[in-house]
């Protein structure tokens, strides 16, 4: 139990943020003004991704699943910034 929730809180809080961020810079127009509804949508989508977390089964799999899928967000927001599609 303890794995699961610790991998809805470190990773799953990294892959919300990421998730979320892809969302509001690819939506039309600048990103500051997605910047409010961004962040209460960070705390659902965070919300949704403890309450997934608990569907694994075991802390391996949470950890191994929320991981890659935290790793693979924020590389896609870094390459999208680096390429400078997005500002």
């Amino acid at each position: 139990m303890w794995g699961r929730a610790t991998a809805a809180a470190i990773p799953g809080f990294l892959l919300s943020a990421g998730v979320t961020g892809l969302v509001c810079w690819l939506l039309p127009g600048p990103w500051q003004s997605t910047l409010v509804p961004g962040v209460v949508a960070f705390f659902a989508v965070w919300m949704a991704a403890m309450a997934v977390a608990f569907q694994f089964r075991n802390g391996k799999r949470a950890w191994a699943w929320f991981g890659g899928g935290a790793v693979a967000s924020l590389g896609a927001l870094w390459l999208l910034q680096t390429l400078q599609w997005v500002r």
